[in-house]
């Protein structure tokens, strides 16, 4: 399949003259334009992150933490068998590697073009699933472990029905680990150079961030939330909290991803993994 086979015409169209604001988003607001900003975006992304992320790689964030040497989700002999579900997967890379070590990985995302690309890169060996994070199409007890990159939890407006729906399809002692950015972040400019170490927002100033068109409808839509509020939401999701990974920039990353650099990973932490399991 090649990228041009499909081309979503999108419903907003002075969507790359968007403006950015602070602004309260709800849910159906939040979910439309991050399916839309994802269709419009995903062969932008995938062309620029692609060779980083890789074809079968997990990676949790932009540091290059590797799933293959953290084993977060357990010991990679441990995956052998297992039921996985990743959420926001955009095009499915992490979902493939868990494939190669013998698990039965689904992926799951929001965005029709971006599982495209998941079909682009490997013609459908891995089972792709398009669907909210906030209403999975699956039943009870359907996986024994749940993921997600980067994917769906920044971009809700209540993260606690996500954790609730990813606890009820999973089994008893299921794990369930996502990383996001890391609260932090949000207090300084998003700027990967000098000028992204100052603080010029409040830590507690919730209001989402919400690029809009020029008739006020939102085209992108990201949820702040202080790291005691993400430790709220799993637990008012019904996980106990095992660990919370805060990767360190490696020598070896010498990339820039938007306000991910060397320069602010060696002093601020750029991400946040968040290690759960359901009782």
């Amino acid at each position: 399949m090649n990228q041009e086979d499909y081309a979503p015409e999108s419903p907003y169209e002075d969507a790359e003259d968007a403006l950015a604001t602070r602004r309260d988003a709800g849910e159906a607001e939040s979910s439309r334009a991050s399916r839309h900003w994802w269709d419009r975006n995903a062969d932008e992304y995938q062309s620029e992150h692609g060779a980083f992320l890789g074809d079968d790689r997990f990676v949790w964030g932009p540091e290059g933490l590797d799933e293959a040497d953290a084993a977060l989700l357990g010991p990679r002999e441990s995956l052998r068998g297992k039921d996985v579900l990743e959420i926001g997967a955009g095009a499915a890379q992490c979902a493939r590697w868990l494939a190669a070590q013998g698990a039965r990985p689904v992926a799951l995302d929001l965005s029709h073009r971006q599982l495209q690309h998941a079909l682009r890169i490997d013609g459908g060996a891995v089972p792709l699933v398009e669907a909210d994070a906030a209403a999975l199409p699956f039943r009870d007890g359907s996986f024994d472990l749940a993921c997600s990159a980067y994917g769906a939890v920044p971009f809700v407006a209540d993260p606690v029905n996500v954790m609730r729906e990813v606890h009820r399809v999973l089994r008893p002692g299921g794990r369930w680990v996502f990383s996001v950015t890391h609260p932090v972040r949000w207090a300084f400019p998003d700027e990967p150079g000098p000028e992204g170490l100052s603080v010029s927002a409040s830590y507690f100033d919730r209001t989402p961030y919400v690029e809009q068109d020029e008739r006020g409808r939102a085209v992108y839509v990201e949820h702040h939330r202080t790291v005691g509020d993400r430790v709220r939401d799993v637990v008012a999701g019904g996980f106990r909290l095992l660990d919370l990974v805060e990767p360190e920039w490696p020598a070896w990353n010498s990339q820039e991803w938007g306000g991910w650099s060397p320069l602010r990973g060696n002093l601020i932490p750029g991400t946040a993994i968040f290690v759960c399991e359901r009782d």
